[in-house]
This record gives structure tokens, C-alpha cells and sequence, in this order.
């Protein structure tokens, strides 16, 4: 069995474009699936046509997971809308990940649900990676999350660091985050829930504390989510 962070049946994951933000709430939704008989995930991605998690809606039905996708998802119509079916999350009893669109403008569909959010426990966790342009120093990630909470009117409860280079990532890739990571948390005063270390790479990682390569609170993430030349096959030319 996988090992699963210590989150609220309900929680919303944001964070800036490219942070992993998408692949992170589907590994999350499918590891939930074990301990819940429900697991619900929300798509509020109204901003990025891009690598959202309704795009993956398959797969995860195929593991028991509900998927909640804007309307018009999986179209070329470039307006989608919120589901009406979203306000009834918030009355199920299993677990359900919101997956939010990035920086300020795709926080504001989430602000839509304030009330109704605030009225459950949950976490609000913000997604950071160092090798991602504006949001490459803690500073920088520091300022992103007040646009956020002031587009949705809700607080992050804790900060993931989820640095990564795609396939490229390695072991001094995740390690060399680490003081970002908690210079980003320490800066805005919240908990370092955890690290999110690639599945393939987690043998290399010591559970031995003070030992080389361990990191405290490591989760084992499966790359799901990749970009059009990631899964090109090597004698295809991939083009802009």
C-alpha cells in the first residue's frame, strides 16, 4: 500500500501553471481511493485548456473515482463553465480533491464556494516548484499565494513542494528544492506538509533521518500528467 499524506476528506490543491498542481491531485484522488469508498474529483480549471484533470476522467473512473469536469470539457469550445453538480460535494461523505486553476484568475471560480467551504474541515494546499519561471524563489511563490487567497477569499493551510523537470527529474533535482521548500513555508508562516518525490526514483531516497537523501514526509508520486513531447515516441518529430 502507497503511503497516503495526512490530508482533510476535503481538500483543494492549487498552485501556479506547470507547478504539477494536476498530477498531484490525481495521484492524491487515487491513493484516497483506498481508504474511501467514495472519492470525488473536482475539476475548477476554468482558465487553462491544458492538462486538466478531467482530461485524465477515464482512467480515474476506472479506479472508482468520480470526475466533476467543467461543462464543455473535452470540446473546442474555449468557455467552459461550472458544473452545477459541484455543489454536491460538499455533501458526500468520502473524500473529494478540488483541482484549481493556477494564479489569481482560475482562484476565483474557487471563491464562487467559499461559504460552503468554510463550513467543512479541509486543507487548501499550495503546490510549489522551484524550477518553475515566477515562482522560483520563495518570494516570488509567497506572493503568488496572496493572489490566490484574495481571488478565493480562502487561507492555504499548508504549502507541498512538488519541484520537478518532468522525465528529467533526479534525486539532487527533488533534494536541491528542499531549502526553497522550506524557505517558502517559513515565509508564509505555514507547515511544510510534504515533498513529492517521483515513484521511480523512490528507492534512492533514504527513510532514515540525518541520513544522505532522506527527505521528512516524502510522497511517492506516478507521472501521469505529461506535455505532448513526453509522450511522443522517440522517431516522431514533435513540432510548436
Amino acid at each position: 500500500m502507497r503511503p497516503v499524506p495526512d490530508i482533510q476528506r476535503f481538500t483543494v490543491i492549487t498552485g501556479h501553471y506547470g507547478s504539477g498542481k494536476t498530477n498531484l491531485a490525481i495521484n492524491l484522488a487515487m491513493d484516497l481511493r483506498t481508504f474511501y469508498d467514495e472519492v470525488t474529483l473536482v475539476d475548477l480549471d476554468v482558465v487553462n485548456p491544458y492538462f486538466r484533470s478531467s482530461d485524465y476522467a477515464a482512467m480515474l473512473a476506472a479506479h472508482g473515482i468520480e470526475v466533476i469536469a467543467p461543462i464543455f470539457a473535452g470540446t473546442t469550445l474555449d468557455a467552459p463553465a461550472l458544473s452545477p453538480a459541484i455543489y454536491s460535494v460538499f455533501e458526500k461523505p468520502g473524500a473529494v480533491i478540488l483541482d484549481v486553476g493556477g494564479d489569481d484568475a482560475g482562484a476565483t471560480a474557487l471563491g464562487r464556494f467559499e461559504d460552503d467551504i468554510r463550513a467543512i474541515d479541509y486543507d487548501m494546499l499550495y503546490v510549489v516548484n522551484r524550477y518553475r519561471t515566477l515562482t522560483s524563489t520563495p518570494k516570488e511563490a509567497a506572493e503568488l499565494l496572496g493572489e490566490i487567497e484574495l481571488a478565493s477569499r480562502l487561507s492555504a493551510t499548508g504549502i507541498v513542494n512538488n519541484s520537478h523537470l518532468h522525465l528529467e527529474t533526479t534525486l539532487a533535482t527533488v533534494l536541491d528544492s528542499m531549502d526553497f521548500a522550506r524557505g517558502t513555508a517559513e515565509l508564509l508562516g505555514l507547515p511544510l506538509r510534504f515533498t513529492t518525490i517521483p515513484a521511480s526514483l523512490a528507492d534512492g531516497f533514504s527513510h532514515t533521518p540525518g541520513q544522505p537523501n532522506h527527505i521528512q514526509d516524502s510522497y511517492p508520486v506516478e507521472v501521469h500528467v505529461r506535455t505532448p513531447w513526453e509522450d511522443a515516441p522517440a522517431d516522431e518529430e514533435v513540432t510548436d
